[in-house]
């Protein structure tokens, strides 16, 4: 049954952007402008926030760039970005191989606004059709023990869970957490297309995702790779949110590389406006989602 909403696709509310700012994969030899260091995590933080940004996504890297789940690299990246401009700060917790409790300590000691949420289990993998062979493919785990500890864990310091989903059933799987009382609204939702063992990125699954959201909800289009520009089109077109940055793709165009993710993020908020919506300030999200925490 579906649970379409008029404020699920409430196509006068402001477009709330944010910017993945570096993932974990990619390095510097196939995007230069990928930030390693504090300090550029800072400046590419600022560049998205004056570009129309109202939050950044962070994975956190070690100085010589390589992934790190560490407290220290956390807060030395947080402590920079907010003294350079005041963005909502999304923290990951997604990860292979690390457990639990090294996931959130983050989350738990330093408590920022929003902790992204990994709502279910999935084949995660790349494909190199010229190869006819995958890049790289894994089992991403994420099962519902792990998820009720992760929330438990935000919960208790006030951090807002921004929930992951790479395909219809994991925002099924959100369901049994709101009968348990583990999430309060207004729900924040991320949905992700265009990961091989996900949903494919067209529109009809983006439109067949926000038709299961439930009420009071919040939602965001998160599109990977090149496919990104037409679902962030999508999205403002029916009244969602919009995810962009380095971590999902590169390009402005076909060929045309980002030299920061503040191009990346101009680009989003010319799209928001050209449909006729305004781009949400940082204040009318903090709002909008109940925010407890700078």
């Amino acid at each position: 049954m579906s649970m379409w909403t008029r404020e699920n696709h409430d196509f006068t509310r402001p477009c709330m952007i944010t910017c993945a700012l570096s993932g974990v994969v990619a390095n510097r030899s196939q995007c230069p402008a990928i930030p390693y260091t504090p300090d550029e995590y800072a400046a590419e933080a600022k560049r998205a926030y004056e570009s129309g940004a109202a939050a950044v996504h962070i994975h956190a890297r070690s100085p010589d760039g390589a992934p790190s789940y560490e407290v220290a690299d956390y807060r030395n990246i947080y402590e920079a970005v907010t003294a350079a401009c005041p963005v909502i700060i999304n923290f990951s917790t997604g990860a292979v191989g690390i457990d639990t409790t090294r996931k959130t300590a983050p989350i738990v000691a330093i408590r920022p606004a929003v902790g992204a949420l990994n709502m279910g289990s999935m084949n995660y993998a790349k494909y190199h059709p010229k190869r006819r062979d995958f890049v790289f493919e894994f089992v991403f785990e994420n099962p519902f023990s792990e998820i009720i500890a992760i929330l438990k864990a935000m919960r208790g310091v006030g951090t807002k869970p921004e929930m992951e989903c790479f395909d219809v059933g994991h925002i099924g799987n959100s369901f049994p957490l709101i009968d348990m009382g583990l999430l309060d609204p207004p729900f924040q939702y991320s949905l992700i297309l265009g990961v091989l063992g996900g949903v494919p990125p067209t529109t009809g699954n983006l439109m067949a995702m926000v038709d299961q959201l439930p009420p009071n909800s919040d939602w965001e289009v998160i599109g990977i790779g090149q496919d990104q520009w037409r679902l962030v089109a999508a999205a403002i077109a029916i009244g969602g949110n919009v995810r962009v940055g380095l971590e999902d793709n590169f390009y402005l165009s076909d060929g045309v590389m980002a030299e920061s993710n503040g191009d990346l993020v101009a680009k989003a908020a010319r799209m928001v406006l050209d449909q006729g919506r305004t781009v949400a300030t940082v204040e009318e999200c903090r709002a909008r989602l109940g925010l407890l925490h700078p």
